[in-house]
């Protein structure tokens, strides 16, 4: 099983370059960020995680400029975001941004996925809440027929557009790997329609190891290999048993959080991380 960390990175948090070495020098596999295009003040939808919402959440810097300093600094770790709001993307710009990523990080980047929880926030992009996974779907498909075709083009519900050329393609063939965050029967289901990982939260611990073999069923009815579905877990607690438990499970990769926190604050505790994953 592989190990990653992520954190929400932000204006006044540990420099995500900084942040990269740091974690590759420690071995670990993969940085993962957070993403956030703004938080409205209304503050109408409620915290997904219960209470007041932090602070780092209005805060984060832009995913793929933060993940282009990070691979620059680096030659092995991979960079991932955890997840990104394709619902508040155009995904003509969206597919040209993560090729580009993927391209100059030599086919390093992990594409995590969500249709979010804030519906005000999503409202401002233009994007309906209640519709937010069919448009989702669309976007990730027309996607990946832009990262390969040499002319794509794309007529559904949501998205619709004539041939297009569109370069550059991703390093990774035949795209990054789509990894859809989740814990519902619904996200098993669309993982395995369209995605190519799973990435649950560490948080509803209960579910992932049922999820899985639901996971693992549901592939097998729809006639795909159960193997070419990796599994990622997002906030994974930071304990041996509980990693232990994933690695038999046959879990593809744990990642673990870091605090929206200066050096001083980061810098030790990757250290602990990295003594509890050798």
């Amino acid at each position: 099983m592989h190990y990653g960390v992520f954190i929400f990175p932000t204006d006044y948090s540990i420099r995500i370059d900084e942040l990269a070495r740091a974690a590759e020098e420690r071995g670990f596999e993969s940085l993962f960020v957070t993403e956030h295009t703004h938080i409205p003040a209304s503050r109408r939808s409620p915290f997904a995680g219960g209470g007041p919402l932090p602070k780092e959440y209005s805060h984060t810097l832009d995913p793929f400029v933060g993940l282009a300093a990070a691979a620059a600094v680096t030659r092995r770790l991979k960079v991932g975001t955890g997840i990104c709001l394709v619902i508040e993307h155009d995904p003509i710009t969206l597919a040209k941004t993560i090729a580009s990523l993927d391209l100059l990080s030599n086919g390093r980047f992990l594409f995590g996925i969500g249709a979010g929880w804030n519906a005000e926030e999503m409202e401002n992009h233009g994007t309906v809440f209640k519709t937010r996974f069919r448009l989702l779907r669309e976007r990730i498909l027309a996607m990946k027929a832009i990262w390969t075709n040499e002319a794509a083009e794309f007529h559904g519900e949501y998205v619709s557009f004539d041939p297009i050329w569109s370069y550059p393609k991703p390093a990774q063939k035949p795209h990054p790997p789509v990894l859809l965050g989740g814990e519902s029967v619904h996200t098993l289901q669309r993982v395995v329609e369209f995605c190519d990982g799973w990435f649950p939260r560490g948080r509803n611990a209960e579910a992932i190891l049922p999820g899985l073999a639901d996971l693992r069923a549901r592939a097998a009815t729809a006639g795909r290999d159960p193997a070419t579905i990796s599994v990622s877990v997002f906030a994974a607690k930071a304990e041996r048993p509980t990693l232990d438990a994933y690695a038999n499970a046959g879990i593809t990769r744990a990642i673990l959080r870091l605090p929206s926190e200066g050096r001083d604050a980061v810098l030790p505790l990757l250290d602990q991380y990295a003594k509890l994953i050798q």
